[in-house]
């Protein structure tokens, strides 16, 4: 009878050249890992233009991925939903009967806003929107909070300026390539937002914990004013942010700091709107202000 063939590696060049090539992958990985480490910390110049080769690379991918997240991510919502959705039935009709007659009431009010706005000649116009864009992508386990932008520098993203989704604040503008951008996000710790409190306009401060939640300190003196349930917007301070944009509810409150988490979730958030830092739409002139003959006096005419 003949003698079985030995199934080990060390007898099997098949396996040999697979555990061979294994060995390359890893220490081919390591060193550029070491790589980028070193080149990080030696010349920041030259690892900010590879990591902006790399995000213009990696930007379809990045898209695609985001996209097939979110789709398996909501199956699970989209099943709940269908289970709960004939015991919600008869509460939503009788939500729907409560809540006509306040329809026909808001209506009746933005009609007559209407009016009074026309007689006063007012022109409801955002001066700070410049452009809406998506996110492709977000951390959210690591010790730095960064979202990114499929719009760069081609399409008037500058760094600093204020990115915000309809639920509210989502960060700031980081860093730009050519098509994309990095967002410097609200739970990063390197992100500071001046707020208040929308209900009596108590400032604060909210800085970014790392781990997905807020930091909110008061900058008035003695007992924390702070309770769960309150809600912060932007106080406009600061001249980066337009005030009273939503950015958090209070969840606890600890001694002299209260935390927080915002309204926004990014990894849930796909079209955001990129804004004009605030100092910039406030100083900006009136194109339809008539311009004043250079050293004539206001009020005077200019004589021939």
């Amino acid at each position: 009878m003949a003698r079985p063939p030995s199934r080990r590696p060390g007898h099997n060049r098949k396996a040999q050249y697979s555990l061979f090539a294994s060995y390359v992958v890893a220490v081919t990985g390591a060193a550029i890992g070491l790589l980028l480490v070193i080149v990080a910390i030696f010349d920041p110049t030259g690892f900010a233009g590879i990591r902006a080769v790399t995000a213009e690379v990696t930007r379809p991918v990045s898209a695609g991925l985001k996209n097939m997240v979110s789709g398996v991510s909501s199956v699970d919502e989209v099943l709940a939903a269908y289970w709960r959705a004939g015991s919600q039935n008869v509460t939503l009709r009788r939500q729907v009967e409560a809540d006509r007659n306040r329809i026909i009431e808001a209506k009746a009010v933005a009609q007559e806003n209407a009016r009074l706005k026309k007689l006063l000649k007012l022109v409801d116009e955002d001066a700070s929107q410049l452009l809406t864009a998506r996110l492709i992508s977000s951390s959210s386990s690591s010790a730095r909070r960064f979202a990114r932008l499929n719009a760069g520098r081609w399409q008037g993203v500058l760094p600093g300026m204020p990115v915000r989704a309809t639920e509210g604040l989502i960060g700031r503008v980081h860093s730009t390539t050519p098509n994309t951008s990095d967002v410097l996000l609200l739970t990063d710790t390197g992100s500071i937002v001046p707020v208040r409190r929308a209900n009596d306009n108590i400032p604060a401060i909210s800085t970014g914990a790392g781990d997905g939640s807020l930091e909110i300190r008061a900058l008035s003196a003695g007992r924390n004013p702070f309770k769960p349930g309150d809600l912060l917007v932007t106080s406009g301070i600061g001249g980066i942010y337009q005030p009273n944009i939503p950015v958090a509810v209070i969840v606890r409150v600890q001694g002299e700091i209260a935390w927080g988490f915002p309204l926004a979730n990014p990894s849930r958030v796909d079209a955001v709107v990129v804004e004009r830092a605030y100092e910039q739409v406030v100083t900006r002139p009136d194109p339809a202000a008539p311009a004043t003959t250079q050293g004539a006096e206001p009020g005077n005419a200019a004589t021939p």
